[in-house]
C-alpha cells in the first residue's frame, strides 16, 4: 500500500474509522498526483471529490485509474458544492481551502457543514502568519496576498491561532494543531506554519 504524503490526514481517516459512520466521504479540492482520496478508496470508503482545476482533475483520474479505483471527482466549487443536505458522513479539505480569499473560504467551510451528516466529521487546515511567504507578493489586505506558486499566481489567505474558530461555532472541536514545519525546497530551508482542525457536527 502506498505511503501519501499529506500525514495529517490519517489521523482524520483514525477518527473517521473509530466513528462507525457510513463509509462515505467528499474531498474539497481533491486534483493532483497522489490524491488523497486514493488512501480512504483502499480502507473501503466511497468516495467523492470537487475540483476547480481540471488540469489537476486530470491528475486525479489517472492516478485513480492507475490502482482500478474510481475516486468519482467532479470539476465544481467548493463554494457551490453539486450535493443534498447532509448527504456524506466525513468531509476534509487539505492544502486547499486558503487559495482563496477569506470571505470565499467562510462560505466554503459554510458549504461543507451543510452537506455533513449529523454527528459527522470535519477536516480542514488553513496557513497561519508564521508561514515564510506571509507579506510576499500582492497585498489584498487581511493577510491575503496574491503570489506565485508553481510559475502560477494564485491568492494565499493566512490565519492567526484564533481567527478561524468562529467560523466554527456550531460545531464540537475535537483535534486543533498549530504546526511548523521547516524543511528544504529547493536547496533553501523554509518556514511552513499551519493549523490543522478537525470537528464534530
Amino acid at each position: 500500500m502506498e505511503l501519501f504524503k499529506q500525514i495529517p490526514l490519517y489521523r482524520f481517516l483514525a477518527l473517521c474509522n473509530e466513528s462507525g459512520m457510513e463509509k462515505t466521504i467528499l474531498d474539497c479540492g481533491a486534483g493532483g498526483d497522489t490524491p488523497p482520496l486514493s488512501l480512504f478508496a483502499d480502507y473501503g470508503y466511497s468516495t467523492c471529490g470537487i475540483e476547480m482545476n481540471n488540469e489537476q482533475l486530470k491528475k486525479a483520474d489517472q492516478f485513480g485509474q492507475k490502482r482500478g479505483q474510481s475516486l468519482n471527482i467532479l470539476q465544481g466549487d467548493m463554494r457551490h458544492l453539486p450535493m443534498k443536505d447532509e448527504s456524506t458522513s466525513f468531509v476534509y479539505s487539505y492544502n486547499s481551502i486558503f487559495h482563496m480569499r477569506k470571505s470565499d473560504v467562510k462560505e466554503s467551510i459554510n458549504e461543507m457543514k451543510r452537506v455533513l451528516k449529523p454527528n459527522g466529521l470535519l477536516f480542514v487546515n488553513f496557513l497561519t502568519l508564521k508561514d515564510f511567504r506571509v507579506g510576499d507578493g500582492v497585498d489584498l489586505g487581511e493577510h491575503q496576498y496574491e503570489q506565485m506558486e508553481d510559475d502560477v499566481l494564485v491568492i494565499h489567505s493566512y490565519y492567526d491561532y484564533l481567527e478561524a474558530d468562529s467560523m466554527f461555532d456550531d460545531m464540537q472541536l475535537i483535534y486543533k494543531e498549530d504546526r511548523v514545519l521547516e524543511r528544504k525546497f529547493e536547496g533553501e530551508w523554509i518556514r511552513q506554519g499551519f493549523i490543522d482542525y478537525i470537528y464534530k457536527k
